[in-house]
């Protein structure tokens, strides 16, 4: 019976597949813890270690987690250079901020002073000045004229006028008096160029008056700058001793990062391997290939399930029959003793 045959070849094979796939379920779960340990002993190798450092100039310190990761880092100076930084620290609060004070006074008021100046254009501050140039010589002026005429009226030659002449179209004057009014034409004309030059020097100097101002202001801060920057200085070099420490965890950290990915690599390629063998069931590639042996259950099925054969009549039973006519099979099989 053909049947037989192939009904026990799918039973094996379905054993077979059973028990080997519940070793492949079992090889992957130990795969997957041990490469779950591998990673994390690869990431313990890997974590952040700084280390505690002590200098001459202060120590550095390291807090960490019951897990342990780093919570907390922090440094402190030596009593001496603690002491120096506050004397520093001190000093600029009162002497260099009272200084800045008073520079900065004194240099706002050069600023309005120069805001003052620019309050007038180089043409009004050029005009301003000549003004004030003509006020101030005008009574010597006003002196040499009166002396002129005197002179003249003294000599019997007031309102001469000589130099007429018809061709020339000039007209006669007084020699005494053109000389006077040709030099107040010509004092007048140096002064007009000159009161520019003022004008825009007034202007350049309220500049420099007002730069000078926020100079004065902004170099009063230089006593503080300097005892602030020392006290800092101070500072800095007690936290050398932090950075040294930070430095060598990381280079520790570097160091762990390839010594955890040699155990991660390692511990992978292990539990891949460990899961290849884990995977593998005796009992189930033996069913499995027994199943697929055509000529072994066709064997099984004669073996076991070979029907029943008689001289005469029929027999609808498997195995041998009985007198009576009741085979194995639980049918009714009819012989020769029987009948």
């Amino acid at each position: 019976m053909p049947w037989i045959g192939a009904a026990i070849g799918a039973g094996g094979s379905l054993l077979g597949g059973i028990l080997g796939g519940n070793s492949a379920e079992d090889a992957a779960r130990t795969s997957a813890a041990s490469t779950t340990e591998a990673a994390r002993i690869a990431a313990e190798a890997q974590k952040f270690r700084p280390v505690g450092v002590t200098t001459a100039f202060g120590g550095s310190q390291f807090g960490f987690s019951p897990e342990g990761y780093l919570s907390s880092a922090g440094y402190t100076l030596s009593p001496e250079l603690a002491r120096q930084r506050d004397l520093f620290l001190s000093q600029a609060g009162t002497t260099g901020l009272g200084l800045a004070e008073q520079a900065g006074t004194a240099g706002q008021g050069l600023f309005q002073l120069g805001r003052g100046y620019l309050a007038e254009t180089p043409e009004q501050a050029a005009n301003k000045w000549l003004q004030l140039q003509q006020e101030a010589l005008a009574p010597g002026q006003e002196r040499q004229l009166a002396a002129i005429r005197n002179q003249q009226q003294q000599q019997g030659r007031a309102g001469l006028a000589v130099g007429a002449t018809d061709a020339g179209g000039m007209g006669a004057s007084n020699p005494e008096l053109q000389a006077y009014y040709n030099s107040l034409a010509q004092t007048n004309t140096n002064l007009a160029g000159e009161a520019q030059a003022q004008g825009r020097a007034q202007t350049e100097f309220g500049r420099g008056l007002m730069t000078g101002g926020l100079g004065l202001t902004s170099a009063g801060y230089d006593p503080y700058k300097t005892m602030f920057g020392l006290g800092q200085s101070l500072e800095t070099a007690g936290q050398g001793a932090l950075d040294i420490g930070s430095a060598l965890g990381g280079r520790a950290a570097t160091a762990g990062a390839n010594v955890g990915n040699t155990l991660l690599r390692g511990g992978m390629s292990a539990a891949e391997t460990m899961q290849q063998a884990n995977a593998y069931n005796p009992y189930a590639s033996a069913l499995t290939g027994l199943g697929q042996n055509k000529e072994l259950t066709s064997a099984i099925a004669n073996r076991f399930f070979q029907p029943a054969v008689q001289d005469q009549g029929y027999s609808f039973g498997l195995g041998p029959s009985y007198g009576g006519g009741y085979s194995d099979g639980g049918l009714w099989a009819p012989n020769r003793q029987g009948m």
